[in-house]
């Protein structure tokens, strides 16, 4: 049995999903043989190419024959203006982001190569404010990453212009996003379906009708990791099911798990047979047993597969077998990455600041150091899942070998370690004996900002390995931070935030707004602690997140503890995760929201820490009440006790 798993579009470009490494070295462990292919990169390079440009060139001028010159979208505008500089850069500009012809920086960095649209406006808002940013970001020697910055622009160039003009789902990491996005109707997604393929689409076809071709499957699977590869699962499995209507295709992944709890829908089993939820690894295999043979329908663990009631109908059936448990992380075994196209990916340079380009620049290796969160309080996020709530890790161990098999297959020795949280005392460990087996990695991950992070914890992490960090400090407010059950205060954040910094360990810090109650004096406030933590070196980069209830954390399913309201919501036919409230507070969190976001991007360039707090802002808002030294205060304090 020969079970071809992928990865629909589209994902991140610079490294691969990992979902299909991981069942596909499960499956091997276990006997199968286990094929995998990354449709997401592929398409984005199919679509990157000189004759692409012809094709999409000719949509684009059908789509907006009726246009004056100025009523073009820019990027429309520039790409048919300079269409010939266009067509002759791609494949060059995606062969340097792929590391393969790295003499081309200099060619780049002249800026008169490649041909410059609207993305490059960033680069002129930013000089108004602080002169010459590339020169600062990237000196006389920094050729290299200075060339993959403006390369990067001009990809995204090239990406808005099939967005706006060819293909409205079409997005460099995402497709279609919004018609599967807590969407409760399969309306919107069924419709397109049955509309006429887009351009990208048709490509999309092609790749799976080679890999079917190529590989002779007796299974398909599809990971859904996020909504925006909702549409392109269902495009993929709708082409399976032209070409063999025999053929079993398989549904799971992250939004699977997250948003389709409540799937009801017939309609998606037209293109699907089964829709596997949580980890992949015991509902897949029981799955398996099932098409040999050796298992009954009512073994499935976690599946929805259709079924008929007594009158003949169909409906969606969830078989749930609580008898079989999950694969414990001790035999989930290794990643595999054989079949994926290792040398395609692109490495980007998305924004001049170096902790937050690591999401999108170099080729990670993905690995949990252990599964779910070790803290699972925190009361906007879903604990009530799997993913979440179930924690169980394989020790540090077992972890430095499969991190030494990796480096053997893939030849790369950068780890992104996946977890919702690192386990501390796991980390430690773990951190200890790459040293100890002297292996050397560059590895990066998700924590949580706590006082065990001491500065010799840091230093230790730091000399393993680790270069980077991130972690939520959500609210700058040590009484949201309570109600969030984050277990963490504001003081502490910084201290932890500057332990890791001084050991030369970048680290970004999500941030959130918009929080129950929260009112526009703590909004503000919480602005004010991140402009002194990151004027005192803290942390290099964050990102604002507009606060989202959903229905698996505790403030979806327990609102009248939070003080809102949940409004009314429609039946669930399909996806389910955001719930909309209503909050007495009535703060502007649209307005602020604008002025947060424009604050922290000027942060994360080294600029405007002098500006009042009221400067970001479109209307008068509260003015601070923190004193403008409280942080170095709670820095010094902390060093003057770890010397003591």
């Amino acid at each position: 049995m020969t079970v071809l798993l992928m990865t629909p579009p589209m994902t991140q470009l610079n490294t691969p999903y990992p979902a299909t490494a991981y069942l596909t070295g499960f499956l091997r462990s276990q006997g199968y043989e286990a094929v995998q292919r990354d449709p997401a990169i592929e398409l984005f390079l199919e679509m990157m190419t000189a004759p692409a440009l012809e094709i999409i060139r000719q949509h684009v001028e059908a789509n907006f024959e009726h246009f004056e010159d100025d009523e073009l979208p820019p990027a429309v505008h520039a790409f048919l203006a300079e269409f010939e500089r266009y067509h002759q850069c791609v494949e060059a500009a995606i062969r340097f982001l792929q590391g393969k012809d790295p003499s081309l920086a200099l060619r780049i960095n002249s800026r008169r190569f490649l041909p410059e649209g609207p993305a490059f406006d960033a680069i002129a808002q930013m000089e108004a404010v602080s002169g010459d940013v590339l020169q600062a970001a990237f000196g006389n020697l920094g050729v290299q990453d200075k060339a993959k910055y403006l390369a990067t622009l001009f990809i995204n160039d090239l990406s808005n212009v099939i967005t706006q003009g060819v293909d409205p789902y079409f997005e460099v990491s995402r497709y279609g996003e919004q018609l599967a996005a807590a969407n409760p109707s399969f309306d919107n997604l069924y419709d397109t379906l049955m509309d006429e393929p887009t351009f990208s689409s048709e490509i999309l076809e092609q790749l799976v009708e080679h890999y079917l071709e190529d590989t002779q499957p007796s299974v398909v699977a599809l990971t859904v990791p996020f909504p925006g590869n909702m549409l392109g699962a269902l495009r993929i499995a709708q082409t399976c099911k032209a070409i063999n209507p025999e053929l079993p295709v398989v549904l799971g992944g992250g939004f699977i798990n997250t948003e389709l709890r409540a799937l009801k829908d017939p309609r998606v089993f037209e293109f699907v047979d089964f829709i596997c939820l949580d980890d992949g690894e015991r509902p897949f295999l029981t799955l398996l047993e099932y098409f040999q043979g050796q298992r009954e329908v009512d073994d499935l663990v976690r599946t929805y597969f259709l079924a008929e009631n007594e009158h003949g109908h169909p409906y969606v059936h969830f078989n749930e077998n609580t008898a079989l448990h999950d694969i414990p992380q001790v035999d989930v075994g290794a990643p595999i990455y054989d079949g994926l196209p290792l040398d395609e990916y692109l490495s980007l340079c998305e924004m001049l600041n170096p902790m937050h380009r690591i999401w999108s620049d170099g080729r990670w290796n993905k690995l949990t150091i252990a599964h779910g969160c070790y803290w699972r309080k925190c009361s906007f996020c879903d604990v009530s899942l799997d993913y979440i709530d179930r924690y169980d890790t394989a020790g540090a161990d077992i972890l430095v070998d499969r991190i030494e098999q990796l480096i053997e297959e893939t030849g790369q020795t950068g780890f992104h370690f996946v977890d919702e949280a690192l386990p501390p005392k796991t980390l430690f460990a773990f951190a200890k004996r790459l040293i100890e087996r002297n292996v050397v990695i560059s590895w990066w991950g998700n924590i949580r900002f706590e006082r065990t992070f001491s500065q010799a914890r840091c230093q230790l992490l730091a000399d393993s390995g680790c270069i980077a960090v991130s972690g939520g400090l959500e609210v700058a407010s040590d009484r949201l931070l309570k109600l969030m059950k984050k277990g963490v205060s504001v003081e502490r954040v910084a201290q932890v935030t500057k332990s890791f910094s001084d050991a030369g360990i970048m680290v970004h810090a999500y941030l959130m707004y918009g929080f129950p109650t929260q009112t526009e004096q703590e909004t503000v406030d919480s602005l004010e602690m991140v402009r002194q933590m990151m004027a005192q070196g803290c942390f290099q980069s964050a990102y604002w997140h507009r606060f989202v209830a959903t229905v698996h954390s505790p403030i979806g399913m327990n609102p009248d503890q939070f003080g809102i309201t949940l409004v009314e919501r429609p039946e669930i036919l399909f996806a389910e995760n955001d719930v909309e409230f209503t909050d007495p507070t009535n703060t502007d969190h649209e307005m602020l929201g604008e002025g947060l976001r424009k604050a922290i991007y000027n942060y994360m360039h080294g600029i405007g820490f002098d500006q009042p707090m009221s400067f970001w802002f479109d209307q008068p808002v509260a003015k601070t009440q923190m004193k403008k030294d409280l942080i170095s205060k709670a820095i010094s304090n902390f060093i003057d006790s770890n010397q003591a």
